[in-house]
């Protein structure tokens, strides 16, 4: 059966059926349990900059005076900055994602699975992106909250160390994308992990989906969803020459 045939319109049953509230508390708690994550995506350009500007001062100290040299670091620490300052823009984008925009699929999924990567691996989970590089456009907001809260969602309901992967297809105007978590024996030596905030279930996936009017469908150990393409919402501009 083809993978698109699979999807259900779940989401919209009477019980999914959730105030604007449930999405945002669901909107919210996501961004709890990425902050971590987010947090050292900022955190760690800053350290390099902070550490490249005490090693310029250490060498100033001890007389340096090849100008070529001085340039050189000064440069280095600026493109670090910049560095800095775009990592913190991007940050920003997934607190306050300001105008809706399209995404290619690959990108998007990339995003989230990089961001997510660092603490599935600290918590004993593997992640893999198998979403092949197509043309088609997503609403980056609606994949960035679905897709994280799926992913954190399966994990949660994980009780052992597991291997997530993550491919889409694209049919009919549409992708769908499957998140799927498969266990793997577990390791006796691994230590537990205690998640920053509370976890997510299937409630707070299903808020989201409505929120965003994307259809659902789950089961025991994979969210399958099924994404609209983009449709350019804001006008074009004029670059200046």
């Amino acid at each position: 059966m083809a993978l698109a045939a699979q999807v259900s319109t779940s989401s919209s049953a009477p019980a999914a059926r959730r105030p604007r509230s449930g999405a945002e508390a669901a909107r919210y708690s996501v961004l709890r349990r990425l902050a971590p994550a987010l947090k050292h995506d900022m955190v760690v350009n800053l350290q390099a900059v902070a550490m490249m500007a005490e090693v310029l001062n250490a060498r100033l100290e001890r007389g340096l005076t090849n100008p070529a040299e001085f340039q050189k670091s000064v440069s280095k620490i600026n493109r670090l900055a910049r560095e800095a300052v775009m990592t913190c823009l991007d940050v920003a984008a997934w607190i306050e994602p300001g105008e809706d925009e399209g995404i290619r699929l690959r990108e998007g999924v990339d995003e989230c699975v990089g961001l997510l990567a660092g603490n599935f691996n600290f918590r004993g989970f593997s992640i893999s992106n198998e979403v092949p590089d197509v043309e088609f456009e997503v609403s980056r907001e609606a994949l960035r909250n679905l897709l994280s809260a799926s992913l954190i969602t399966l994990t949660d309901a994980s009780s052992a160390p597991a291997d997530v992967l993550v491919k889409a297809e694209v049919s009919a105007g549409f992708a769908v994308l499957t998140a799927r978590c498969e266990a793997r024996e577990s390791d006796p030596e691994a230590m537990p992990f205690a998640v920053s905030y509370r976890q997510l279930d299937w409630s707070d996936v299903q808020a989201l989906a409505v929120a965003e009017s994307v259809e659902l469908f789950r089961t025991a150990d994979q969210i399958v969803m099924r994404m609209p393409r983009a449709v350019a919402t804001t006008p074009l501009q004029i670059v200046p020459v």
